[in-house]
């Protein structure tokens, strides 16, 4: 009964989370219209109107990932629909987790992709899907495929899959926006500076441009912070949901053991996407990794609490050591 009011509550923290992520970047793209308009016109009624751009376009996105932005990901994974002759066991593990965890079947995708990942995405359980790559497919067994495929229901079932669209397609939104907002003040200014003397608005006019301009720069860092906003216990939930399912600890924890370990490159992950997969998919020893944030619990981490649970010891010092070579 704990474990259910916790999965609860979870949907309860996403849903609400989901609501205050979308006012927040209506809130942010305001205060940039506003800067924008006012520091470009001078005028304050212009960034008002600004303002009305802004935040409609921040309706837009928002309303268009959360209808859309499922599509958009497994488009940019290169995801394609699987087949029951083709992915006849992982269309039968899908199944079985599905009717365990009281679910509707979501759209099965697979990757073509010899790297070891997964991932599900959509707004709720009537409207989800999860992909797998193809390298998944070859290289883990039915009670490792059973794990990922169940961590991937649990997070299906906690409405991870619509926080975490959200922040994947809207964040990512944001910081586009914001490239183009700094690109166009920048722009602008050097047109008025070539095209008018003395015909400024004076030093608020001034202080609104720089506003912008700082705004506009210290956007993706923003967005990045947004993105780890997703809690490392959703992770921690979701292997424990992938136990609850299969009645099996050792499934998902070899699966992790696996994936950890493995060094092939998943080239279509990107740093707007890496949050939707079952283990980071961008590696340590890639050049892309530099300069950014774990987005995931420690490997090593998970992996021991789910060691606890059939009293197996922890990963000694060699084993967390391979783990984080990855």
């Amino acid at each position: 009964m704990a474990a259910r009011t916790t999965f609860f509550d979870q949907q309860s923290a996403n849903r609400r989370k989901s609501i205050l992520l979308l006012i927040s970047v209506g809130l942010i793209l305001g205060v940039f219209g506003f800067a924008i308009g006012f520091g470009t016109t001078g005028d304050p009624f212009g960034g008002l109107g600004f303002t009305v751009i802004a935040v409609i376009l921040a309706v837009v996105i928002g309303m268009g990932s959360y209808f859309g932005g499922d599509r958009a990901i497994l488009a940019a994974s290169s995801a394609q629909p699987a087949s029951e002759e083709s992915h006849s066991q992982l269309m039968n593990v899908v199944r079985e987790m599905t009717l365990a965890a009281n679910l509707p079947m979501p759209k099965v995708y697979v990757i073509p992709d010899s790297a070891l990942n997964a991932f599900a995405t959509g707004r709720d359980p009537e409207h989800a899907s999860i992909a797998v790559t193809q390298g998944l497919l070859d290289r883990l067994d039915r009670e490792e495929l059973q794990g990922v495929i169940a961590h991937e229901l649990g997070h299906v079932r906690n409405f991870d899959i619509r926080f975490m669209l959200l922040i994947g397609v809207v964040v990512g939104g944001v910081a586009l926006l914001a490239d183009m907002f700094l690109r166009y003040t920048i722009f602008f200014g050097h047109g008025r500076r070539g095209g008018s003397r003395g015909g400024g608005g004076g030093p608020l006019q001034i202080v609104m441009i720089v506003l912008a301009v700082i705004l506009a720069i210290l956007a993706p860092i923003a967005a990045r912070l947004v993105q780890l906003s997703v809690s490392r216990q959703r992770e921690y939930l979701a292997d424990a949901t992938a136990v609850e399912l299969t009645r099996n600890p050792t499934g998902i924890e070899n699966a992790l053991w696996k994936l950890g370990t493995d060094r092939e490159v998943l080239e279509a992950a990107n740093r707007s996407t890496q949050h939707l997969y079952v283990v980071n998919p961008i590696r340590k020893f890639e050049e892309r990794s530099s300069s950014m944030w774990a987005t995931h619990p420690p490997l090593a981490d998970r992996i021991d609490r789910l060691r606890e649970l059939h009293s197996a010891p922890p990963l000694t010092e060699d084993e967390r050591r391979e783990l984080t070579a990855h």
